[in-house]
């Protein structure tokens, strides 16, 4: 398979980083982001030890863009799809670009809120979890990513999250 466009959120930069996956990622896929994400990596930096700190000049440069969201793009997006308003600010920022492109992209990020958005869009096929992305280019972190970035955890969620969506 190709490398695939993919749009990360915050939790997805820090968990990469912090398995030591960052570079695997972004070699294998091409990857974009929000400026509200790449803001939310520097966050509590000084807070982190020094290996766990993400330089922001090097980070600005491993993306194929860094997308800015304007006022009237948020406004619209929480117009046509209300439930964007309760999303972190960097997850916000990220669907209300999304949902502007007219191209094929995959978003990763492991929030459930996120997720419960992108199925009740009818996107559910274009989120994808980190594992399967690192899987793709063929790397396994050293240091194992937290559950809620594999596989298993993606697909649970995502079928508990269906079931929920449809009984409402």
């Amino acid at each position: 398979m190709g490398a695939r466009l993919v749009l990360v959120d915050t939790n997805v930069i820090l968990e990469a980083h912090r398995t030591g996956s960052w570079r695997a990622l972004r070699g294998g896929h091409r990857l974009e982001t929000v400026e509200d994400c790449v803001i939310e990596t520097q966050t509590g930096a000084q807070n982190r030890r020094p290996e766990q700190r993400i330089e922001e000049a090097a980070l600005r440069g491993d993306f194929r863009a860094i997308h800015a969201v304007g006022a009237v793009d948020r406004a619209n997006a929480v117009l046509s799809h209300p439930s964007i308003a309760f999303l972190d600010a960097g997850e916000q920022a990220l669907w209300c670009h999304a949902l502007t492109r007219t191209d094929v992209w995959v978003l990763c990020g492991p929030d459930k809120a996120s997720l419960r958005l992108g199925l009740a869009l009818g996107l559910g096929g274009r989120l994808i979890a980190l594992e399967t992305l690192l899987d793709e280019v063929g790397h396994r972190p050293v240091i194992a990513l937290r559950r809620n970035y594999t596989i298993a955890w993606h697909r649970e969620t995502l079928a508990s999250l269906s079931t929920e969506t449809k009984r409402v």
